[in-house]
């Protein structure tokens, strides 16, 4: 149990378990009694793998009549879980206020792919926001990305290898458009994979990560190349978009080392990064309401030009969340 525990914290936003047609139906339901326009089970990839796809989360009552800016939300669950509906109760809160139009973005697990097929569904699930971004009536030019654990890295992914030829991969019928974003709402996501997740409690690092080698094909040791790539630290350069990062300062999945070196990357390129410590938190504590408080207010001031001083004094991991 010992060793399992930390995999199980790992798999964060996941409807892990769940009926997958139940939880559509409790989706669609939420979304009607929320005023909501919904679109499940959108492709962007060209093909009808329903990993593939995206659920578009539309205000039938706008705040004003102008293209709507776009959070799209990315599923954890280490790679290898998960499921975009995951993410469908907070694509609600998001798309009622009617300030956002909300997108939750599928991908293929590793069970399916090994990388890069992770990042180059997401930049193609970006590309597709954009291509019907006039249809939608959505700001083709103000896309959010959220994300936590594997979200949080493919999130972050995103924001540092816009346009990056080596990740862009030409996946779906959308290859004209670009998977540039606008800011990062990273939640404990791995950023560094030439450096472990996990470490034993000596500080010995942990070689053997079955979600690590599932993603890279084999050990960040033994894979080192496929490790570099897939690091969001690689690509950080001065046009990166801004950052918002939050990561429990006692994560026993994701090590906080991870949050420290994207940030510091960030600041060294000149690019806004902030970083919101969760006191003693673990893996889960990225789930306290006050993350999605300060995370909202992020996107509020970089998508909507709402001016504001966002707080990155640490939060404290409150009980119920502090593994």
């Amino acid at each position: 149990m010992k060793k399992l525990l930390p995999f199980l914290l790992f798999v964060t936003a996941t409807v892990f378990g769940q009926d997958l047609s139940a939880q559509k139906q409790k989706v669609r339901d939420m979304a009607e009694k929320s005023g909501l326009e919904l679109r499940l089970d959108q492709p962007y990839a060209g093909n009808e793998n329903p990993k593939q796809m995206v659920d578009v989360y539309l205000p039938k009552k706008r705040g004003s009549d102008k293209p709507l800016p776009v959070v799209a939300l990315i599923h954890g669950g280490g790679w290898v879980n998960g499921d975009r509906l995951g993410y469908g109760a907070q694509a609600i809160q998001l798309a009622r206020t009617g300030n956002y139009a909300a997108v939750t973005v599928g991908y293929r697990l590793t069970k399916e792919a090994h990388w890069p097929s992770q990042v180059h569904d997401c930049k193609a699930a970006i590309r597709w926001i954009r291509a019907h971004a006039k249809e939608l009536n959505l700001d083709a030019d103000k896309i959010a990305v959220w994300g936590s654990s594997a979200g949080g890295h493919l999130s972050s992914l995103l924001g540092t290898s816009g346009d990056v030829k080596e990740v862009e991969g030409d996946l779906g019928p959308n290859t004209a458009f670009s998977s540039r974003v606008q800011c990062v709402v990273n939640l404990c996501g791995p950023e560094d994979f030439t450096q472990s997740l996990m470490f034993e409690k000596d500080g010995k690092p942990v070689a053997k990560d079955d979600a690590v080698s599932g993603l890279l094909g084999g050990s960040y040791t033994e894979k080192h190349a496929e490790a570099v790539a897939a690091s969001p630290v690689t690509y950080v350069t001065k046009d990166d978009p801004p950052f918002i990062n939050f990561h429990g300062t006692k994560d026993m999945r994701v090590a906080y080392l991870h949050v420290e070196a994207i940030h510091a990357a960030l600041q060294k390129a000149g690019v806004p990064s902030l970083l919101v410590p969760i006191t003693d938190g673990g893996h889960g504590s990225v789930n306290a309401p006050e993350v999605k408080v300060r995370g909202e207010k992020f996107a509020d001031k970089v998508l909507r030009g709402i001016e504001s001083t966002i707080d990155t004094t640490p939060i404290p991991a409150p009980p119920e969340v502090k593994k």
